[in-house]
């Protein structure tokens, strides 16, 4: 698996402005919102701010809604039994799951199990890691994150098996086999129901 890195993304903040409350869209039903943008649960580590930030900002050039769970006026103040009930909730009602793969949340309590129930609620069409390069880390010991759809960069130079060069973007690739992956534009998967 490989790592976008967080240089590349810090641009994308660059462009847009900070991210709050006030536009981060929420996943309550009632709430209106347009429903033809693809509404994202974003699992995360609370204390990777600025990049989170950037993630962001990220998703939403891709024509994204994003769901933030500290964001979200609804949730307890305080975590408890309230706030796993909600976020299960949360997670299943939205259209995508994403993980903001980092080493640091891959070892949250959390971000485990929200993968867990990702895994359950979107598994595989809709699920997908954010795998992200913090000072060359890797996700030794949480070797089961292979298993899933991940998004990844790819810079022009990596052909298909046909041959053909793919396009330089986003893609998310899902593995198929040890040597095989499906590579799909992020854009498209974004929009797949």
């Amino acid at each position: 698996m490989s790592y976008i890195n967080e240089n590349q993304l810090s641009q994308y903040r660059n462009r847009t402005k900070t991210f709050s409350a006030d536009n981060i869209v929420n996943l309550n039903e009632n709430v209106s919102r347009d429903k033809t943008k693809p509404m994202i649960f974003l699992s995360h580590k609370h204390d990777e701010f600025s990049m989170l930030q950037d993630v962001i900002a990220f998703l939403k050039q891709e024509g994204v809604d994003v769901y933030v769970d500290w964001m979200d006026n609804d949730m307890p103040a305080y975590t408890n039994g309230a706030t796993a009930v909600r976020l299960k909730n949360k997670i299943k009602s939205a259209d995508k799951f994403i993980l903001v793969a980092t080493p640091d949340a891959i070892n949250s309590k959390w971000c485990n199990w929200e993968l867990g129930l990702g895994d359950a609620a979107k598994y595989i069409e809709s699920i997908a890691l954010f795998p992200i390069n913090k000072a060359s880390q890797s996700f030794r010991g949480a070797e089961y994150l292979r298993i899933y759809p991940y998004i990844d960069f790819e810079d022009g130079s990596n052909t298909y098996k046909n041959g053909r060069y793919i396009p330089k973007g986003y893609y998310v690739k899902t593995p198929i086999d040890a040597d095989t992956e499906n590579v799909l534009p992020l854009k498209e998967w974004l929009k797949r129901k």
